[in-house]
């Protein structure tokens, strides 16, 4: 499923009953126990996602079986997909999947049918972002710390995501969002003393404190660290990362899993760690083996047979993110079989750029834009 919003004009106007009447191709993505999610295209061009009640939903039918109600029942669940409506309104952040409009209809009958309309976005498939390479599942917990940071401290107060799942969370034009609200609280704990305020998991219990205004002291914003720590960031942060943060990074796990961090903590550690990848400054110390390869500026070699290394940025090759060129040199004496590497123009999110790794080539072809780098031992065998 395409990572695509309906069209900007429509946005900016806000989608009605109108848009959504003439709105063709739908087709259902998915349903939980309260909704249920669609697909449609917009007349004016392009796409959103459709939220309505599921009125076969789990929710529905308990409720329907408890109270005999089915209208009723019905009806109630609108009112909760009324209450994401109204946050997702108020809720104005990157992290935070964009209201395009919505649609009420009380006509006709005692039901009111209310359709939500969204930006759409890709399912998070967890299997996959463990295969992409570290600076970009770095990218999906450093935006999931700033959405918990804008949650914790928003215009409604500390809020919590109920149901913390990464199901709950889309990709939008490479961007994490969360996409489900309906179960969102602004509420925190009511408590007479600190034995009243343990925040429970299924493997851990932390003990807050009572504040005197009686409530419990920072318990939405801890809760969504944890469920941060224990879906997100034990899963992507540590694997394959530069081997000088991974101390930093041990250090992150270690206090967001204890709860020695707070969401100011987390987020402070968090940018330390952007700022020393960006900078280059984690390569400190290292020896220079640049001057082992041969630069020949103006052209690019044509690779031969196929050099592969995980996690990299292409599944034909070997292609990563690097921050000069001595550390491209560095890698490429770690790999057995490379023999050359190539910084090419494209940039990652954090501006750095890629290099093209390969463990054999043919020729060298004009190319204004490209550096090759070959090893000097390499490049002896080779016809330059």
């Amino acid at each position: 499923m395409a990572a695509a919003g309906g069209g900007e004009a429509a946005a900016a106007a806000g989608l009605g009953c109108g848009d959504l009447s003439r709105a063709t191709a739908v087709s259902v993505l998915g349903w939980g126990f309260t909704k249920v999610v669609a697909r449609a295209a917009l007349a004016g061009g392009g796409t959103v996602a459709l939220k309505s009640v599921h009125g076969a939903g789990r929710e529905v039918r308990r409720c329907v079986q408890r109270y005999g109600a089915p209208a009723g029942c019905r009806r109630l669940a609108a009112y909760k997909l009324l209450k994401e409506v109204t946050l997702l309104q108020r809720l104005q952040h990157p992290g935070i999947v964009k209201l395009r409009g919505q649609c009420y209809d009380n006509s006709g009958d005692a039901e009111l049918r209310v359709t939500a309309m969204l930006e759409l976005g890709s399912p998070l498939e967890m299997i996959q972002l463990l295969q992409t390479p570290w600076e970009e599942r770095f990218k999906i917990c450093l935006s999931l710390v700033k959405l918990l940071f804008y949650l914790a401290h928003s215009p409604l107060g500390s809020i919590a995501l109920l149901d913390f799942q990464p199901r709950q969370f889309v990709m939008v034009d490479g961007n994490l969002k969360v996409t489900d609200m309906d179960d969102a609280s602004t509420e925190e704990l009511s408590c007479k003393e600190d034995n009243d305020c343990t925040l429970d998991f299924p493997t851990k219990s932390f003990p807050l404190k009572c504040s005197v205004a009686g409530k419990c002291e920072g318990i939405n914003e801890k809760k969504n660290l944890f469920n941060a720590y224990r879906y997100f960031f034990t899963y992507l942060l540590p694997h394959s990362a530069p081997p000088a943060l991974q101390p930093l990074l041990s250090d992150i796990l270690n206090a967001t899993g204890d709860l020695r961090y707070g969401i100011n903590e987390t987020l402070r550690a968090f940018e330390k760690v952007l700022h020393l990848y960006k900078s280059g400054l984690y390569l400190q110390k290292r020896p220079l083996l640049l001057k082992d390869y041969v630069s020949l500026k103006g052209f690019r070699t044509v690779e031969g047979e196929g050099h592969k290394c995980w996690p990299s940025y292409s599944h034909l090759g070997c292609l990563l993110s690097i921050h000069s060129a001595e550390e491209a040199a560095a890698i490429c004496n770690s790999q057995l079989h490379c023999h050359s590497f190539i910084v090419t123009q494209h940039r990652t999110w954090t501006g750095r750029p890629l290099a093209s790794f390969q463990s054999s080539w043919t020729d060298l072809v004009p190319d204004t834009d490209a550096v090759v780098y070959i090893k000097r031992s390499a490049s002896s065998g080779e016809r330059l």
